[in-house]
């Protein structure tokens, strides 16, 4: 069985994120989402390590400079516990693949603005909330049941309060 430890990491650049579109594996669970680029632990590898393998292997670049935002402790009833420590990262080396070239996923630059109105998981919008506010490191867990999120905390206290965006 794969690990139940990941990595997650929206690059940064010009008020953009680089995001992938789950869109060319079977049996994904993130299948037609929008996510950013990451997957799980090889054995032995430290958070920083996955991330860096996992973003040179989905998208041809080196990272340069990165930054550890959270901790998010995922429930579904359908898998197990998922543990993802995500990333941002403002800085790489390389060449970009082009991005229909991604065995995963098609890679895009997605205005910040509009990653609210692509198919994202709803818990998604929690942790791109904390990203827009800069939110110092946090814990996040999210608990879904048949694709829906029914619980979320924060800190270790409940969090409805941040799935309204306007407030």
């Amino acid at each position: 069985m794969k690990s139940n430890q990941t990595t997650l990491c929206y690059i940064e650049q010009d008020g953009k994120y680089l995001m992938m579109h789950r869109v060319k594996k079977e049996n994904d669970i993130n299948k037609d989402k929008w996510v950013g680029v990451g997957g799980h632990f090889e054995a032995d590898e430290s958070p920083e390590e996955c991330l860096l393998r996992e973003v040179k292997e989905e998208t041809g670049v080196t990272l340069t400079a990165w930054r550890l935002r959270g901790v998010i402790t995922f429930l579904c009833d359908h898998y197990q516990t998922e543990y993802m420590f995500l990333y941002t990262a403002d800085a790489y080396s390389g060449t970009l693949i082009d991005g229909s070239e991604c065995s995963e996923g098609d890679l895009e630059w997605i205005d910040k603005s509009s990653v609210y109105d692509l198919p994202i998981w709803e818990g998604d919008k929690i942790f791109f909330r904390l990203l827009e506010e800069n939110c110092p490191f946090f814990s996040l867990k999210l608990k879904y049941v048949d694709g829906r999120l029914v619980e979320t905390a924060l800190d270790g206290k409940e969090c409805r309060v941040l799935f309204d965006r306007s407030i």
